[in-house]
């Protein structure tokens, strides 16, 4: 069953169409496919004729695709936005500087990633030669409590935040290993602090072992960002997982002395 969006109020002297515009595209962002004109209507619960004429206008700017069969989903314009977006921050800017510079892991697949409420979304990321179980992509959204990115991030955040978001969100599952007790999670965040990585042991993806380190910038103790590495398990040997695991360490260091972090400290 479709889900309705909430449409808060405009602001004063807001414009009542730009919302239902931004509304619109946020439906498209959360759907994994091309939606219909007539399930937009009903999640946006507006007329018909309201949202055909918004998708038009969007259609035409580029910042809305529209399909042969008469469904919708995001243009290519939101590209061309994101990646400015992502080109004007130190944080990402950085992030491809340090992988280009360290030569760290060449094969394996590299990502950034930002928590967003129980979320992490990736940021930046570098695809290894190897095929994973996920293919990684720059605004990807995974729940925090599955990835090692997101548990390095949450390992540094006070207890009682961390039972927030997961009390908020639950603990979803990706695959059958996913955490599902907040105990078993406690655990795996206390041995992320303890360790400086947070693992991932098929819980994103199967057949996938990720290591996954907080970073850090000069004005907060709680991480900015995380960085991950994901390697086929089948030849994730004990070496190889220290290897990667010391790597991805490395890299979130240097990534938190860029950003103005004392390394010694925290990172």
């Amino acid at each position: 069953m479709a889900k309705s969006v909430h449409k808060p109020a405009p602001p004063r002297g807001g414009v009542p169409a730009v919302l239902r515009a931004a509304l619109l595209l946020d439906v498209l962002a959360e759907s994994p496919e091309p939606v219909s004109l007539a399930d937009l209507a009903t999640r946006l619960k507006l007329p018909k004729s309201t949202v055909h004429g918004l998708c038009a206008t969007l259609v035409h700017t580029g910042f809305v695709t529209r399909f042969e069969n008469g469904s919708f989903h995001l243009g290519l314009h939101i590209v061309d936005l994101a990646h400015a977006f992502l080109a004007r921050t130190d944080l990402t800017v950085e992030f491809v500087r340090l992988w280009e510079s360290l030569a760290v892991l060449p094969e394996e697949t590299i990502i950034l990633s930002v928590l967003d409420g129980a979320d992490v979304v990736y940021v930046g990321c570098r695809n290894g030669r190897k095929p994973l179980a996920l293919n990684f992509r720059i605004g990807m959204r995974l729940p925090a409590t599955c990835t090692a990115s997101g548990k390095a991030i949450l390992s540094t955040l006070a207890p009682a935040r961390v039972g927030e978001l997961v009390r908020a969100a639950g603990l979803r599952s990706l695959t059958r290993k996913s955490v599902s007790k907040a105990s078993r999670l406690e655990k795996q965040l206390e041995q992320a602090r303890r360790l400086g990585y947070a693992i991932d042991d098929e819980e994103t993806g199967d057949g996938m072992v990720c290591f996954g380190a907080p970073v850090f910038d000069a004005r907060s103790g709680e991480a900015v960002a995380g960085v991950a590495v994901s390697l086929l398990k089948a030849g994730a040997g004990e070496r190889r997982r220290e290897l990667a695991s010391r790597a991805i360490r490395k890299m979130a260091q240097e990534l938190s002395r860029r950003l103005g972090a004392r390394v010694g400290a925290k990172a």
